[in-house]
């Protein structure tokens, strides 16, 4: 009986009072990616003496760029319980579409130009949110079936070749404000916004609502619909902005620019802790997802780890991700 009181009571003074060790488990769990984030940083810097440099980090915030802004779409969209998988074609597109504009011998401004590519996405993902929306096609199909149309329509703008020739204007996209790398400077602001727009606005309510219980926001008076169909929308115009940067960083427009992008995209978010049922996780999340991904990337290929090894470390790491959202979502029935 004594023995049992001792161990009762050294229990007790392990886990400070209040608090139980299930939210102990939840704690670590919450904090995951920055555990995970911290460590990969430790490790790679260890490994090579030049990753955590200043130079090399700029380099790793410019190469996530373009990934950020799908991230932030795809988060948009499986909030609300879909997928997007046209986002690495229509980053071709948007590509192809602003180089043909942007040539030295153009007839139209850069900005014109810019905004034609960015507008090229958006009508994509706008196509994705009625086919969702209002034709009720199953997501996965839409959006497949629109990755083959807007990859079809990179290649016959562009007849198969790369769009060069680009004005300086254009090709500036890729340089500096400020001190600042544009396609960083932009990362920062979409996400930002997207912030914002998640956490603080009546439509990032409904866009949480829509994913966590249609049926609840249908009689709440959430137009399901013209939710979805916004999603989408916004998806395919960050897949635009993101294919214009990637066109000025290659100093080209190439169809296959973006091939691959939306698997990355989704593992951000995934990573990130947006569960794939829709209406859980956060923007913040999702950044932690694309700087991990960024950091992995660039740090295996400073340690020269081959490729292939490359796939198979960020896989584990996805099915990781989603066996933590898997627990979360049984930690809370």
């Amino acid at each position: 009986m004594q023995t049992n009181s001792i161990t009762s009571d050294a229990a007790s003074a392990a886990v400070p009072a209040g608090i139980s060790a299930r939210q102990v488990g939840r704690f670590a769990l919450r904090y995951a990616l920055v555990i995970i984030l911290a460590l990969f940083l430790v490790t790679l810097a260890v490994s090579n003496h030049s990753f955590l440099t200043f130079s090399n980090m700029n380099v790793i915030l410019i190469q996530v760029a373009a990934n950020a802004l799908l991230a932030t779409g795809a988060t948009f969209v499986i909030l609300t319980g879909g997928i997007d998988l046209s986002v690495g074609s229509i980053v071709g597109l948007s590509g192809v579409v602003a180089a043909l504009f942007a040539q030295d011998d153009g007839a139209i401004t850069c900005t014109e130009a810019v905004v034609l590519g960015v507008l090229a996405g958006t009508a994509i993902g706008a196509f994705n949110g009625l086919l969702v929306a209002f034709a009720r096609v199953p997501p996965f199909v839409a959006t497949l079936g629109n990755m083959t149309v807007a990859s079809g329509l990179a290649f016959v703008a562009s007849d198969g070749q790369p769009i060069s020739g680009l004005s300086d204007q254009f090709l500036a996209l890729s340089g500096t404000i400020f001190g600042i790398s544009i396609p960083v400077a932009v990362m920062i602001v979409v996400v930002v916004v997207a912030w914002i727009i998640l956490a603080r606005t009546k439509f990032g309510m409904h866009i949480y609502a829509v994913g966590g219980n249609p049926q609840a926001a249908r009689v709440a008076g959430v137009n399901l619909r013209a939710n979805r169909f916004a999603v989408y929308t916004i998806s395919g115009l960050l897949a635009g902005v993101a294919g214009v940067i990637l066109a000025a960083r290659a100093t080209a427009g190439i169809a296959t620019n973006g091939t691959g992008y939306e698997l990355n995209a989704i593992a951000a978010a995934v990573i990130g802790g947006i569960s794939l049922a829709g209406g859980r996780g956060s923007i913040i999340g999702t950044v932690f997802g694309f700087l991990i991904i960024g950091v992995l990337d660039n740090g295996l290929n400073i340690i020269n780890v081959s490729p292939f090894y490359q796939l198979i470390v960020k896989g584990l790491i996805i099915i990781g991700a989603v066996f933590v959202d898997s627990v979360m979502n049984r930690s809370d029935d």
